[in-house]
């Protein structure tokens, strides 16, 4: 299926020093998509070089004269920039004109505009953030991230039955596992929401494994894990800054001293492998799931390697068609649901 990505090439803290680097490398990766860059024309034209000639109809320019920052508020993002490249990336999801919309700028009003422009698929209640962190078996899928600070039950099922339908859309597993991230993993642990949430989940025919606790999550016991955008948030920030002490504890502690420095010149092999492996920039991309399109959020401090990965995941969610998939299977879980 040919792929058409509207890209917000101005948001993010790089904007499109970052962005449009990104897209040309992508393109040249994947030879059935096609990009349209949306932004100032009058900074975005100078920069494309000879990418035009390259890469032909598959690559296009989109006007967008107004820019939403990191620090303004959902009502300038929503009511008064309304030419903004964010909006301008989703409006042309809702027009047909791509098939999906990637931002790395500001997350509430990139989902507050998401949920404007395309709403919300029949049975979903809230759109919820998911990415991917790593775990001892590959990477695990995580949601809510932050969209929902306040859930109930029924939201925690539908962000189970959205999980499961982007492992499956993206991992082509048929019965992806879902776990309900709790403080033990006996069905008399958790407050009341996560109790009546997990019988929910056990009777919607999903392959529910139950609950999980905090340190599943980088076992990879389960290929999603559910919990309410709070926690989810605070795990997200909690790994990301652990990974980043760790990486730097190790610089420290080999190059304390001239035995140490060779150890770690021994070791190199073994360090590259670990930093690969465990680099925040290869898991980028954060889905929004829910919304009658898709919209992909990358990290506001993502650099281009970064970015591309956030392509990519862009990319395959709209070759799966994942929104169907998700609407699809809402339909069939709305009676648990009720």
């Amino acid at each position: 299926m040919a792929v058409t990505i509207a890209v917000d090439c101005m948001g993010g803290d790089h904007g499109p020093e970052v962005t449009v680097p990104a897209v040309f490398e992508f393109l040249k990766h994947d030879t059935d998509c096609a990009a349209v860059l949306v932004g100032r024309e009058d900074v975005l034209r100078p920069m494309l070089g000879s990418a035009e000639k390259e890469f032909g109809e598959r690559l296009r320019l989109c006007n967008a004269s107004e820019v939403v920052e990191m620090h303004d508020a959902l009502a300038i993002a929503l009511r008064v920039k309304k030419d903004s490249s964010m909006r301008v990336a989703v409006n042309l999801v809702k027009d047909g004109e791509a098939h999906a919309a990637i931002s790395a700028g500001n997350t509430g009003a990139l989902m507050a505009v998401s949920r404007f422009v395309l709403k919300t698929l029949p049975g979903i209640d809230r759109p919820a953030i998911a990415t991917t962190m790593p775990t001892a078996k590959g990477y695990v899928y995580v949601l809510d991230l932050g969209a929902n600070v306040d859930c109930q039950p029924e939201h925690l099922l539908q962000f189970g039955i959205m999980g499961a339908m982007l492992v499956s859309a993206l991992e082509h597993k048929d019965r992806p596992s879902v776990g309900l991230l709790n403080i033990g993993e006996e069905e008399i642990k958790g407050n009341e929401v996560v109790k009546r949430a997990a019988e929910l989940l056990r009777d919607s025919g999903l392959n529910f494994y139950g609950n999980v606790e905090g340190n599943d999550i980088f076992k990879g016991t389960t290929d999603v894990v559910v919990c309410d955008g709070f926690v989810g948030n605070v795990v997200l920030k909690a790994s990301e800054g652990l990974a980043q002490l760790i990486g730097n504890s190790l610089k420290e502690e080999f190059s304390r001293n001239l035995l140490t420095r060779l150890g770690a010149l021994m070791a190199l092999p073994a360090l590259k492998s670990f930093k690969k492996r465990f680099d925040h920039r290869r898991y980028n991309g954060a889905s929004l799931l829910g919304l009658n399109g898709i919209v992909v959020k990358s990290h506001g401090s993502a650099d281009a390697l970064a970015f591309f990965a956030a392509l990519e995941r862009a990319a395959e969610a709209a070759r799966q068609r994942l929104p169907e998939k998700i609407a699809s299977r809402m339909a069939n879980a709305m009676p648990a649901a009720a």
